[in-house]
């Protein structure tokens, strides 16, 4: 690229990735709060990626663990962020990501489930309405002392929550819905509302919910600007160094919000094979001594895998197999920080694997490795992701 800067190779990122990311086995994590403050949040829409994400980075915690951090100890939290994301986040991370992407979001959930409430004249004051229902729900989780209630049971305590939506009336595409998710969600993205533990076991969806001055402790909020400029650099110094680019994308903000935080912080422009990159300007000195090559089955929506737009320098050719149609990535198989496959398991519980490159002898035997050991530690549980990519519904059969 010229002009004096410096040059950061893609071998030099993927080392990054393997340290940063708590993937290689010199790094990994000793926890799954720790693991996840390292990558800000691991992604949580499909509940399984959560444990999944932990178990390859870390290395001996069980299932008890962490359901014991999540729940128990509560160490972290599920709440929506960037790009309209669920995560689990370290609880001392979750003002800044509420500051610098949550809220922003809430008032836009807020803004439309007012229009559908106006247009589906359920109230002449949808705002006052949607505020009282509100009110009476949390007053509903309070009132159960500490105890949880999932959806259908606050519905059942609120009613006005299972007021019916009709979509596209007379069309065949048409359908009726119940506000009671929409209405969580909300409360939810504006921190009155937490998702505590799963009626099931560690692959459920259906989360007991609590007030959150129940669930967390009290918070100081932060200035919506602090907290962008904050979250940009815990961003840059796990998924540094990158464009820009890939940073709004992440966030989901607006150019104007990601340029403003980037302004608060010292930064370097880098060369990444033709592509103009940003580093912390404190983070520049990143050992790249050889390691040993290591191999990671990471799970679908991994935060690794979803860190970045461009993702050309580890994912090769290989996106029409792994990712759906929205731009969702299924399970993926890493060798020494590149993707080189996918799996997936099968009804009978095993897992199996599809390399989608020759990486040699030596590297497919590791991989085989790490599979026994996921199989071992999945044990009698069946992992469906929620988004089905190409390669995982071939191998799940």
């Amino acid at each position: 690229m010229g002009n004096g800067i410096r040059s950061v190779s893609t071998m030099e990122r993927r080392t990054r990735l393997a340290t940063r990311h708590c993937l290689a086995p010199w790094a990994r994590a000793e926890t799954i709060t720790e693991a996840a403050a390292g990558l800000i949040a691991l992604h949580g829409t499909d509940p399984a990626s959560v444990y999944l994400a932990a178990w390859a980075r870390t290395q001996t915690v069980d299932h008890a663990g962490i359901g014991h951090a999540l729940y128990a100890e509560r160490s972290l939290v599920r709440m929506l962020g960037m790009r309209r994301t669920m995560f689990v986040t370290p609880i001392e991370l979750a003002p800044m990501i509420q500051a610098a992407c949550t809220d922003q979001i809430a008032e836009r959930l807020r803004r439309d489930l007012v229009g559908v409430i106006q247009q589906a004249g359920i109230d002449l004051d949808a705002v006052g309405w949607l505020d009282e229902v509100g009110k009476a729900t949390i007053r509903a989780l309070i009132a159960r002392d500490g105890a949880g209630a999932t959806g259908a049971e606050l519905a059942a305590a609120e009613p006005r929550l299972r007021t019916q939506i009709i979509v596209a009336e007379g069309k065949s595409y048409g359908g009726s819905f119940n506000l009671t998710s929409r209405i969580l969600m909300l409360l939810s993205a504006e921190g009155q509302i937490v998702r505590g533990r799963p009626r099931g076991g560690w692959t459920s969806s259906q989360y007991e919910w609590f007030a959150a001055e129940a669930w967390l402790p009290a918070r100081s909020a932060i200035a919506p600007v602090a907290a962008r400029a904050e979250l940009a650099r815990r961003w840059l110094r796990t998924f540094g160094p990158a464009p820009a680019t890939d940073l709004q994308w992440w966030t989901g903000w607006t150019v104007g919000q990601m340029k403003a935080a980037l302004s608060q912080l010292r930064t370097t422009e880098v060369d990444l094979d033709g592509t103009t990159g940003l580093l912390l300007t404190d983070d520049d000195e990143f050992p790249t001594v050889d390691r040993e090559p290591w191999a990671a089955l990471l799970p679908a929506l991994d935060p690794t895998a979803m860190g970045w737009r461009d993702r050309n320098w580890y994912l090769g050719e290989h996106a029409p197999a792994l990712f759906d149609r929205s731009g969702n990535i299924g399970p993926t198989i890493w060798w020494n920080g590149r993707i080189v496959g996918g799996w997936a398991q099968r009804q009978d519980g095993d897992i199996v694997i599809r390399l989608l490159e020759d990486i040699g002898t030596d590297a497919a035997a590791a991989v085989a490795a790490e599979a026994g050991r996921l199989r071992e530690w999945v044990g009698p549980a069946r992992i469906t992701p929620r988004f089905r990519t190409p390669l995982e519904r071939e191998l799940s059969g």
